[in-house]
């Protein structure tokens, strides 16, 4: 490299390092530095400053043609370093281009990676930390798209499998060795053929965004698995990829594209509530040394120091536009460049604190409505943030849906045996419209879950009542406590016939629960087929057999059920309603209705008892309130769902509802035979600590039939 590079003016927009096929223009915003350096850096670690003299706006810029993919750099931001007024700028530091579309390497945490002088938080620490920090790189944007469409599946239609890029593919034995771990695993025919069998119609990824890998984690020999430790929000992550310096680009590309081809849509966890760097002790990465007041919330009357609604240290700055505009370029980025069809944002109630207070009506929220890319895709908020207010369920805008923690503690609680469940599980099974009526939202607005990355596993949800998380080195202090777990009579690992037999039930309990109700089901990637963390509820710093799966020790049978579970679902749209059930009449049989053992319906004394375990809910598929992309009404055959959660068979007597003779179309207790008959005047016995559903004939349209 030349110690001389020729420098045009160039443009302050776009933002980062984009390469036009003969040089590559570079913008960088900070309204707080006094001169700005562009590094170029060598293979041998030779670097070569460029100062940038253009400044428009607050964006600091220059063209230098020549430059192309490949090439490393940074920059070195000389400003006012005075921590107690929240500037923190520092020219020894080597920072990352916070709109770097790829970035190598990663942090060795050296001590010149922080900003302060150890033990002095004060004093400047001016160990340069070029050689410890990952760089920023120059990508091609260039990619043969062909004839990639976006499956657009409607939410109603939707099926979410959340799952961990490495985890999933790292010990996959039918994918090739080079693949495992790596984007393009995902990509491989083996996963996508897996997908497609299960019945999933997107795929949930845990963090893909570079992150880095927390000092204490480091120091503990741990790291940090699940990646919500974000550094670069336009970078895919660079140790999922085959090769380096941009190859992460090309492979999360090719890894969309098959996934689309395949029909399965791409849904990006997100993290832009805070990053990597911490606390005002953390390390200087990225933002803190370009301009730290712009991009992080400081507390008021003391910007020394930072507010945190995340838990993390910091919390990224959204009342500042430059902030704003980061996370809207970031969002359109993935939409139009990358191609993947909508995000979850990680602790999203944080987002929305314009000030203090959670405010549905913040800047974030308005902006995301009015954006002709980004509203258009799949927005799924994780509803509550650690501060004051936090947890908002029920309480976004009515372009998103939501993670719904009601659901999963209602109905872990349910079948688990705890009294007095049955009015809101009634709520749950039919789309919470508690939460979402009124304002306008569907079921739809409603993410249903029973477990997430967060938590048990549901193998270990069956398995464990209390956490055992050890190998994390916190002394079992971290993670929930309060799990709403039951262990099924033993606490892990058991050869006990019974207690087994009794856990595979409830597993099928819950995943026929979560499939079977209105809204948007989410399954954890690996519960189908038992994968176990063996007690640990906070996996996030298990990058081991912990957390991956271990397909060699998968449960087929398992696996089956859920398959089976997850086709009736597509089967019959009755279970993915568009509208809400009205409890009024069709053809003279209500749309819905809720019964006790007995056959009687359910009146409020019914609903208000403490001790029923046990209730049927009635579907009418007759005229559900939805038509097809052809305009047609949809219409379906009529459903019963037993649901007993006593520890004992219970004799019913089924309603009629014009139904002849039901037939077993599932039993999570095994007993009884899927097609057999069942007459309504007959009892019948609905087996304990189980899931019965009953089919009957109805007046399918033409079309609908099979």
């Amino acid at each position: 490299m030349a110690d001389h590079v020729e420098a045009w003016p160039g443009r302050a927009y776009p933002m980062g390092a984009t390469y036009d096929g003969a040089g590559t223009n570079f913008s960088v915003f900070t309204e707080v530095a006094e001169g700005v350096d562009l590094c170029l850096l060598a293979d041998e670690g030779r670097e070569t400053r460029v100062p940038l003299e253009e400044v428009d706006a607050h964006c600091w810029h220059a063209y230098l043609p020549g430059v192309g993919p490949g090439q490393r750099y940074g920059y070195r931001v000389h400003g006012p370093w005075d921590p107690a007024q929240g500037l923190r700028c520092n020219p020894n530091k080597l920072l990352i281009d916070p709109y770097a579309k790829a970035i190598a390497g990663a942090v060795d945490w050296d001590p010149a990676c922080f900003g302060s002088v150890p033990g002095d938080e004060e004093a400047r620490n001016d160990r340069d930390s070029a050689p410890h920090v990952p760089k920023s790189v120059v990508h091609s944007p260039y990619f043969d798209w062909g004839s990639d469409r976006p499956p657009r599946t409607p939410l109603h239609n939707t099926v979410i499998y959340e799952v961990h890029v490495k985890g999933f593919t790292v010990g996959h034995p039918q994918i090739p060795p080079r693949l495992r771990g790596k984007y393009l695993g995902l990509a491989h025919p083996v996963a996508i053929d897996y997908l497609r069998a299960l019945g999933v119609t997107a795929v949930e990824l845990l963090p893909v965004h570079q992150f880095v890998h927390d000092a204490p984690l480091v120091e503990r020999g741990l790291r940090n698995y699940w990646g919500y430790n974000s550094i670069g929000f336009f970078a895919p992550h660079n140790e999922y990829a085959s090769g380096d310096l941009g190859q992460q680009v090309q492979d999360f590309k090719t890894m969309v594209w098959a996934l689309h081809d395949a029909g399965i849509e791409v849904i990006l966890d997100v993290v832009y509530n805070h990053t990597a760097e911490g606390d005002h002790l953390g390390p200087v990465l990225s933002f803190k040394g370009i301009d730290n007041r712009a991009y992080y919330r400081l507390v008021p009357d003391d910007p020394r120091h930072y507010y945190d609604t995340t838990g993390t240290g910091n919390s990224l700055n959204v009342r500042h536009p430059r902030s704003l505009q980061l996370i809207m370029d970031s969002l359109r980025y993935w939409i139009s460049e990358m191609h993947v069809d909508g995000f979850r944002f990680d602790l999203a109630a944080s987002l929305a604190r314009q000030f203090h207070e959670v405010d549905r009506l913040s800047a974030f929220f308005d902006l995301i409505e009015q954006d002709p890319i980004v509203s258009q895709v799949k927005l799924i908020a994780e509803p509550w943030d650690v501060g004051e207010g936090g947890y908002q369920v029920g309480n976004f805008p009515p372009v998103w849906s939501e993670w719904n923690g009601k659901f999963r503690d209602t109905v872990r609680d349910f079948w688990r045996g705890e009294p007095a469940t049955l009015p809101e599980l009634a709520s749950r099974l039919t789309g919470s419209s508690d939460l979402y009526q009124s304002d306008s939202r569907r079921p739809v607005a409603s993410i249903n879950f029973v477990t997430a990355h967060d938590g048990f596993t549901l193998a270990d949800l069956v398995s464990y009542n209390e956490k055992h998380n050890e190998a994390n080195g916190e002394g079992n202090r971290d993670g929930e406590s309060f799990n709403r777990s039951w262990n099924c009579g033993a606490e892990g690992a058991s050869d006990d016939p019974a207690i087994l037999a009794c856990r595979r039930r409830q597993q099928r309990n819950l995943l026929a629960t979560l499939f079977l109700s209105q809204g948007v089901p989410m399954l954890l990637g690996g519960d189908e087929i038992g994968r176990t963390q063996r007690g640990n509820n906070n996996a996030y710093c298990q990058d081991n057999q912990v957390s991956w799966f271990d397909w060699l020790r998968a449960d087929d049978e398992l696996l089956a059920f859920t398959r089976r579970v997850i086709a009736l679902r597509r089967e019959h749209p009755i279970f993915r309603r568009r509208r809400w059930f009205q409890g009024r009449p069709i053809r003279g049989t209500p749309d819905i209705a809720w019964f006790r053992p007995d056959g009687a319906e359910m009146d409020d004394a019914d609903w208000e008892s403490g001790f029923a375990k046990s209730v049927a809910v009635f579907l009418n598929g007759d005229a559900i309130p939805d038509r097809d992309e052809r305009g047609r009404q949809v219409t379906d055959d009529r459903f019963l769902l037993v649901l007993n959660a006593h520890d004992e068979s219970i004799d019913w007597r089924l309603p009629r509802h014009g139904v002849a003779r039901w037939t077993v179309a599932l039993d999570t207790a095994e007993e009884l035979v899927v097609g057999s008959h069942v007459e309504p005047a007959k009892p019948f016995r609905a087996p304990a600590r189980a899931c019965t559903l009953l089919v009957a004939p109805g007046r399918r349209a033409p079309h609908q039939r099979r």
